[in-house]
């Protein structure tokens, strides 16, 4: 990877509804525009992800989407108002971003839930976008929150017991549909009582971690703690509980509108989170795009993953950006 680098500029931004967004810019002043959309939703920007530019060839832009990371308020706080975080509040964010640094395009990289947001952004702005590379493919269909929450059960079992127990704290009726599933938590992090909070968001990221478990790489979702924990889950429950406000596969109808953007896709063979499935439909809808399998990689990607984000992101470098004369840079 490239070496690591500090932020030169950052700020908060007022995005509205009371909310701040945390951003920050690092690498060349004068190089290629790239923004990089964290996953979750909720998971707060990574500084390691910086590392995958080279910095003397990007102007690389990290933020925390609304609720998370340095961002306020934080969704960990149950007095944060969740009805102004939803996609299309955090594509407005994205968009009001690039205009407050004065970008006039910019490359997209992220995966998982980034993926999702990437999309979004750049079927509603694709004059923006000069380049996506995204990793562990999603769009958030309610199919694909259905698979995560409730068919992936059937290989681990026992795991997904423990979260449909953990979900009955709200529905004593047991709606274990993952649409009953998700509303019953989302219900649960929005509880005034925080003892009540921290139980769902544990059992909530047991569950994540048990999907992920075969990739041999920790309990991640676990591993976070106190608000950062809590914060996530929230935003992640009220996300999926409402289908990320998407129509159902409207992602996929819509990507004839990156025709011209230029793509790399990159997805785990064994990703039993969000399965090959999504990216082969998302390649075939959008010629633009290349598809990478990687036979041995999960969710969280291995070090053929990487070396496919860092080889895309230098080949682009080097390349001058689609409609850069058009838009003056």
């Amino acid at each position: 990877m490239h070496p690591e680098t500090a932020p030169y500029d950052q700020g908060l931004l007022d995005v509205g509804d009371g909310n701040l967004v945390h951003w920050e810019v690092s690498g060349n002043p004068a190089g290629r525009p790239a923004l990089v959309v964290h996953g979750g939703p909720g998971s707060g920007s990574n500084p390691r992800s910086r590392r995958f530019f080279d910095p003397e060839a990007y102007r690389v832009v990290l933020f925390d989407q609304r609720g998370c990371g340095r961002s306020t308020p934080h969704a960990s706080d149950p007095a944060a108002d969740m009805s102004v975080n939803t996609t299309a509040h955090l594509v407005a964010d994205m968009e009001r971003l690039r205009e407050h640094l004065g970008i006039e395009q910019w490359l997209l990289y992220g995966g998982s839930w980034g993926s999702t947001l990437i999309l979004a952004y750049a079927e509603a702005h694709p004059e923006r976008v000069t380049a996506i590379v995204v990793a562990a493919v999603t769009t958030t269909r309610r199919s694909e929150i259905a698979w995560l929450y409730e068919g992936a059960g059937r290989f681990f079992p026992e795991a997904h017991e423990r979260f449909r127990a953990g979900a009955r704290a709200r529905h004593e009726s047991g709606d274990d549909t993952a649409q009953g599933l998700v509303e019953a938590y989302s219900a649960l992090m929005g509880h005034p009582d925080r003892a009540v909070r921290e139980k769902a968001a544990a059992d909530w990221c047991a569950w994540e971690d048990a999907v992920l478990s075969m990739e041999g790489q920790g309990t991640p979702y676990t591993d976070r703690v106190d608000d950062t924990r809590l914060g996530f889950v929230r935003i992640c429950a009220h996300y999926f509980a409402h289908g990320a406000w998407l129509a159902e596969g409207a992602l996929l109808r819509a990507a004839h509108r990156l025709t011209g953007i230029p793509g790399v896709l990159i997805q785990g063979r064994l990703d039993m989170a969000g399965p090959p499935t999504t990216a082969w439909e998302l390649s075939r809808a959008w010629p633009e795009a290349e598809l990478h399998v990687v036979e041995d990689a999960g969710h969280l990607g291995d070090l053929r993953t990487g070396e496919l984000i860092l080889a895309a992101l230098d080949r682009f470098a080097k390349e001058v950006p689609r409609g850069s004369e058009r838009a003056g840079g």
